[in-house]
């Protein structure tokens, strides 16, 4: 009985329309601590409290495919790179490599784009460019502490805090609430961020948004701790994003999330490691 019962169970498998691979079916990868971060389209609430999102949708795919098994927690982003950098937490998500950060993690890219400006909808034509926002030096900016913004951005931000004109807040919803207060004149956000904003009515009568720095390009990727992750899962995980990639897997979860012309826009086509 045990035999036909095992039986049944491959030729239930056998009928799913998805193949299930080996790893599937062997969760010899073992589990690995996840952590998450809210941000736009990215890991968003639900209206029923549950979570949703890109890096959500991506994590559940790339256990299915490598089967790896994640625990996931929440967290804000500077405890993220916190625990990663002090040998405490096993992966990220959605994370901008530097040579500092990649003493202690490895990155396996899954999208590319760049950071767009945000401005009150109100802001003088003579302020909307990057040089003129520049030149009045009563406007500021406000950023999220450990963001990464492009090396256009990042350039321009220089000038501004050496003229003590930046705010830099803990998460992307406090930088909101200054920005919407008129407390800061400019922020910036990846297009998973403002075009879930730019849905809600009430935000969209009162903000525009300027691609500044249109040549930039910040590739995200999932963050792996070299220390904590052996070379083999890393592997793993590897194979799991690259096959997605190329099967339209990772296009399809953009799709869902922010439609399916900026999904177009977040595709990576860099190299592989």
């Amino acid at each position: 009985m045990k035999n036909i019962a095992l039986v049944s169970v491959f030729l239930m498998l056998g009928l799913n329309c998805t193949p299930v691979s080996a790893a599937e079916l062997n969760s010899g990868c073992g589990s690995i601590q996840l952590a998450y971060y809210e941000l736009g389209a990215l890991y968003y609430h639900n209206p029923d409290g549950s979570y949703a999102g890109i890096d959500k949708d991506v994590v559940e795919e790339v256990s299915r495919r490598s089967g790896c098994k994640f625990d996931t927690v929440l967290e804000s982003r500077v405890r993220i790179w916190t625990q990663l950098k002090n040998n405490i937490l096993d992966m990220s998500v959605s994370g901008i490599p530097t040579p500092e950060r990649e003493k202690f993690a490895e990155f396996i890219p899954y999208f590319s784009t760049r950071n767009y400006i945000l401005l009150h909808r109100d802001m003088p034509a003579h302020n909307q460019s990057m040089a003129g926002f520049l030149a009045d030096t009563s406007l500021k900016v406000g950023v999220v502490k450990s963001f990464k913004h492009g090396p256009q951005l990042d350039e321009w931000l220089d000038k501004l805090w050496t003229q003590k004109r930046v705010y830099e807040v803990a998460d992307f919803d406090t930088l909101l609430r200054l920005f919407f207060a008129h407390r800061v004149d400019a922020v910036m956000a990846l297009p998973t961020v403002w075009e879930p904003l730019l849905k809600k009515e009430d935000i969209s009568k009162q903000i525009q948004v300027h691609d500044w720095a249109p040549q930039d390009s910040i590739v995200h990727g999932l963050i792996v701790s070299r220390e904590r992750v052996s070379k083999t899962r890393r592997d793993l995980l590897k194979k799991a994003i690259y096959s997605m990639a190329d099967d339209g897997s990772l296009e399809k979860i953009f799709s869902k999330h922010v439609g399916s012309k900026l999904a177009r826009e977040l595709r990576y086509d860099g190299p592989r490691f």
